[in-house]
């Protein structure tokens, strides 16, 4: 069927002005933007931030039960291509998450640890910045969201984050759920997704999944401008690190060493 000039112009303007508002709404896989007073039960803070304690997550050797937990929560497939797989939480070695503070006299064996790695929803985040349909958007707590709806699969928020927490689906992810869960949207083909500390759960009241499953306690989430929080107290009475800091983009993710 043919296009005149006319109908082509009416269409391309409509779809423009959808984009441009970043208020249009989403389809089922996809969530909805937060708008007007928090409702009952909703955990609230100013400004989102987490504290993970290296030094209790590294004693309990072994332990996943956060990755568990998150991918449990958030339909996340196992995809046996590496090159594939998603990954909203993982593991990497010390020497590899923080590059820029390796130290030739350090213990060889701490550098080699695994260490729990996520978006870290900075507070400048560089995502953002490039994505053209602002699928991806920073609410005012901070936390850095994915439209699953808006994504158009250009991938230029990967590019863009110096972290590599983001994971684009290079196939149909729901083959490779084992467990549903309908308590959270599946994605499909062509989108690019990430942690997004689980805003779904604050929503109800709860803490992130994975902090609620992290059995030694060291991971703590709370609000990074409440000097009264547990991340504020852990952070006055610990020294901690971020990953790549220097980069500006201020991550709110905290490690203590």
């Amino acid at each position: 069927m043919g296009c005149d000039r006319k109908t082509f112009l009416r269409v391309t303007g409509l779809s423009l002005a959808a984009i441009a508002s970043g208020k249009a709404g989403t389809a089922d896989n996809g969530p909805e933007r937060a708008s007007g007073p928090p409702v009952s039960g909703d955990l609230t803070a100013k400004r989102w931030g987490m504290v993970i304690d290296l030094r209790k997550c590294i004693k309990k050797a072994g332990c996943d039960l956060c990755v568990k937990a998150c991918r449990n929560c958030h339909n996340i497939p196992e995809i046996g291509d590496r090159r594939h797989e998603i990954k909203w939480i993982w593991k990497e070695r010390f020497k590899d998450a923080f590059v820029s503070e390796r130290s030739e006299y350090a213990d060889a064996a701490f550098q080699e640890l695994p260490v729990v790695v996520l978006c870290n929803h900075c507070n400048r985040p560089p995502c953002v910045r490039v994505c053209p349909t602002q699928a991806t958007w920073k609410r005012e707590d901070g936390i850095v969201m994915m439209d699953y709806h808006r994504c158009i699969g250009c991938r230029y928020c990967m590019a863009a984050c110096p972290y590599g927490s983001r994971s684009f689906n290079w196939e149909d992810p729901r083959p490779g759920i084992k467990e549903l869960s309908a308590e959270f949207p599946t994605r499909s083909a062509g989108v690019v997704e990430k942690c997004t500390f689980c805003a779904e759960r604050l929503a109800k009241g709860n803490p992130p999944a994975c902090v609620q499953a992290c059995e030694p306690k060291a991971m703590l989430f709370g609000d990074l401008e409440d000097p009264g929080s547990a991340v504020r107290e852990a952070l006055r009475a610990n020294a901690a690190i971020r990953r790549k800091a220097e980069l500006g983009t201020a991550p709110e993710v905290y490690y203590i060493v």
